[in-house]
């Protein structure tokens, strides 16, 4: 970027700066919202594993009660 820039080249390089800022943006809220769908899984697992060991204790308690 020179000193000598003209009011169009300006505009043009804000553009392409914009450009890249939502490219960069972009690839952000993916990262973002594969983050959050992969600990939403985890959490269903570890929710659904805890209802096995309860159901599991529940009915071992039952039978050897």
């Amino acid at each position: 970027m020179s000193q000598s820039q003209t009011p169009a080249e300006i505009e043009a390089d804000i553009a392409r700066q914009r450009e890249e800022l939502a490219g960069t943006v972009d690839e952000l809220q993916t990262r973002v919202r594969e983050t959050a769908t992969r600990q939403a899984k985890i959490a269903a697992i570890a929710a659904a594993a805890g209802v096995v060991v309860l159901v599991g204790v529940a009915v071992y308690r039952r039978f050897t009660h």
